[in-house]
């Protein structure tokens, strides 16, 4: 709880800064030009800063999280959306993830069992509900507020109008994003606050967010069912914004000043913030990628040389030594075989012998009798 009191600590003085910059100060101009431009300045080259420092991260492998089974065997089959092999699984799963939060909807939650002390899998979909109504009310109420950026107006936009209205109970008439946002908020807000284990791992840098866009829907619906604001002078000086040609008429409340500042803080704040997930998932690895591990060798571009040392290569090195201590080998050492004799050595054994054996006859021959000393 004390990680929440900062961030909703700071958006009061962002309000109280605002009503006291306009009111007090009389910085109409400040608050209605320089900030605003300053805001988007900053969204704009913040985003493009992210995501360009994104597309340089290397990725050399793939790092896709799966779900499903892999592609392999013929007989066995595979999850395309879960585990995609292929450009089309990973285009499937982009959009179901990007329209659908696909993942969020399968999230699941660890709660203890109603019938005993056992702590199970139970399902999550109250916070894949909100998320998503959160997210779509957010950019329809965005798209509608194209009609202060235009002139005339985009005929899709008040068609989009239209249906945003269907119960004209009240004047001006009750646009449904509205509600569904300021409800959306209100539900991930207390849900970080109650839950003891959400509560934990949520910083100052989750509170802010949902503290600031709670008081721009705060703003805004006192400015369109409360304290009414005059809309031409609104649209007079957006439409000055937009032109480069800025003005500030006489008639814009306080409040539409303020709201106007809390919604340039958002902007400014937008590109270093967790929100900035919105275009990171496009860039994610672990979601924009097929996982073709098996049938694919990826090597890393970047690999410097490294002197290595293989196993045949140690083996070799220590083979005699790994015998001796009874360590096992792949390969054992091939016998010595004995040395043949030399062509030079084997000439000169041949005549000796032959020479030996031509005078062993010569010394026995005086033991033979001869003729005459027989007689």
């Amino acid at each position: 709880m004390n990680r929440a009191v900062l961030p909703l600590g700071a958006v009061i003085a962002l309000v109280v800064l605002g009503f006291i910059g306009v009111d007090a100060a009389g910085l109409r101009y400040l608050f209605g030009v320089v900030i605003p431009y300053l805001a988007v300045a900053t969204f704009f080259i913040g985003v493009v800063y992210r995501i360009l420092k994104w597309a340089r991260s290397p990725v050399p492998f793939r790092i896709p999280t799966t779900g499903g089974q892999q592609l392999s065997l013929e007989w066995i089959k595979p999850s395309p959306l879960d585990n995609p092999s292929g450009i089309g699984g990973v285009i499937g799963r982009m959009l179901l993830e990007v329209f659908a939060f696909r993942s969020l909807f399968r999230n699941t939650k660890m709660q203890y069992w109603s019938e005993g002390p056992e702590v199970r899998q139970a399902s999550d979909k109250w916070l894949w509900l909100f998320a998503i109504l959160f997210h779509y009310a957010f950019l329809v109420i965005l798209l509608r507020h194209l009609r202060f950026f235009s002139e005339p107006i985009f005929g899709w936009v008040q068609v989009l109008e239209k249906i945003d209205s269907p119960f004209e109970v009240t004047l001006p008439a009750l646009l449904l994003s509205g509600l569904a946002l300021g409800g959306a908020v209100t539900f991930l807000l207390v849900r970080r606050l109650y839950l003891p284990q959400v509560r934990y791992v949520s910083l100052a840098a989750d509170y802010f967010p949902l503290f600031l866009i709670l008081a721009i829907v705060t703003t805004g619906l006192l400015m369109r069912y409360i304290f009414k604001t005059d809309i031409v002078s609104v649209k007079e000086m957006t439409m000055g914004l937009v032109q480069f040609k800025p003005v500030v008429p006489e008639g814009i409340s306080s409040l539409a000043f303020v709201h106007i500042f809390l919604v340039s803080v958002l902007f400014a704040y937008f590109p270093f913030s967790k929100l900035m997930h919105a275009g990171g998932v496009l860039l994610s690895p672990t979601r924009n990628l097929a996982n073709n591990n098996r049938f694919k060798h990826h090597e890393n571009p970047w690999n410097y040389p490294v002197d290595t040392h293989s196993y045949e290569e140690y083996e070799d090195e220590f083979r005699e030594v790994m015998i001796e201590a009874g360590l096992p080998v792949e390969k054992m050492p091939e016998p010595e075989e004995e040395p043949e004799p030399e062509e030079g050595e084997g000439a000169e054994t041949a005549p000796a012998e032959e020479a030996s054996a031509e005078e062993a006859p010569a010394e026995e021959a005086p033991d033979q009798e001869t003729p005459g000393e027989k007689e």
